[in-house]
């Protein structure tokens, strides 16, 4: 997916631009987090070699948000397809894949995604012969045995693995991450290995180099004696594989997106006055919803005759149309007069 660099969307206060390390982090987390990942990050982890086989770093650029950010991946076929979070690339404008060993980077489509069990794949454009991950198996998972973690820690674009145990399995946690998402996971294989910021899609290899879970949430505090706590979670890779082989197969569902995300190019608010509907804060130049001619201050009431009563059932209802469906939209315009319009959805970043 490879969308430019659009304009600032207008009725949007201009972002500075910053590179953002992708990771969700559990909303329980101590304002210490950044700190103390800061400072024993080089006495956790080391490089990682032979365990990097099949690893891949992402970067993605977040042109509506003004900014960068990095995750990691798995490489599950010699052509290009690579498992990672969805929450690694949501919002991402570009995404490009480089194999650290190698240098070699590629364009990546958005092949599908998950989000509410966090899980996304991509297709390297024109990737061959890439060395792909070896999966085990994470039915037998057990407190106690051996891992590590391997990713992109720190975004800085070398991979690393830190060592540790399993804890706990079959976790639940709500996480959050800093582009104001949450969502609740369950079934996670928790452990302490020291996962960080840009970890995110990586593997979490049991002592055979056999990846057992995606690293996919991480929790580090210091408390008053300075101690520091590491919680690491991962998905489990037979449920992981397991949703990407139905995204990758074209078969999706309420859950599962497959292909391109339809965008129509506005931010939206709830409407305090009325009750319902979205109202315009902010329009995409060039976008669908600008061609249409809305502007900041209008309220959609209605996309594709189903009935809008706001900005989250918006989203949804777009969500669910394809790139370049043609829809209707009424809304409210800020003399109060009904209007109707008809525009043709975009291609977007991956929700």
């Amino acid at each position: 997916m490879e969308l430019g660099d659009p304009e600032q969307p207008r009725g949007m206060n201009p972002h500075r631009y910053r590179f953002r390390r992708v990771l969700v982090v559990l909303t329980a987390v101590v304002v210490a987090v950044a700190v103390a990942a800061a400072l024993d990050l080089a006495l956790t982890r080391s490089h990682a070699v032979a365990a990097g086989t099949g690893v891949v770093v992402i970067e993605t650029n977040l042109a509506y948000q003004g900014s960068q950010a990095a995750g990691t991946g798995m490489v599950l076929t010699p052509s290009g397809e690579i498992l990672t979070n969805n929450h690694v690339i949501r919002g991402a404008t570009a995404i490009r894949i480089v194999e650290p060993g190698t240098g070699r980077s590629y364009r990546a489509d958005v092949v599908g995604y998950d989000v509410a069990d966090d899980v996304a794949v991509l297709q390297a454009r024109g990737a061959s012969n890439l060395k792909t991950i070896p999966l085990g198996e994470s039915g037998n998972v057990a407190a106690g045995q051996s891992v590590q973690a391997v990713g992109n820690a720190g975004g800085t674009g070398r991979l690393t693995h830190a060592l540790g145990t399993v804890t706990r399995v079959n976790r639940s946690i709500t996480v959050s991450d800093d582009q104001g998402g949450s969502e609740s996971l369950s079934g996670l294989i928790q452990t302490n290995a020291a996962v960080r910021p840009g970890d995110s899609g990586g593997p979490l290899l049991n002592s055979a180099n056999q990846v057992i879970g995606m690293d996919t949430a991480a929790s580090v505090s210091n408390d008053v004696s300075q101690t520091t706590t590491n919680e690491g979670y991962a998905i489990p890779i037979d449920k992981a594989v397991s949703i990407a082989k139905q995204i990758v197969s074209g078969n999706g569902s309420a859950a599962i997106h497959v292909g391109g995300t339809a965008f129509l190019g506005v931010e939206a608010s709830a409407d305090s006055y009325e009750g319902s509907g979205a109202a315009i804060t902010a329009v995409v130049p060039g976008s669908p919803a600008d061609a249409a001619g809305l502007v900041p201050g209008d309220l959609i009431t209605s996309v594709g005759g189903r009935a809008i009563s706001s900005p989250d059932e918006l989203s949804a209802i777009v969500s669910t149309q394809q790139p370049g469906a043609a829809v209707s939209a009424v809304y409210v315009d800020q003399y109060g007069m009904a209007q109707t319009t008809n525009l043709k959805l975009a291609s977007g970043p991956p929700r």
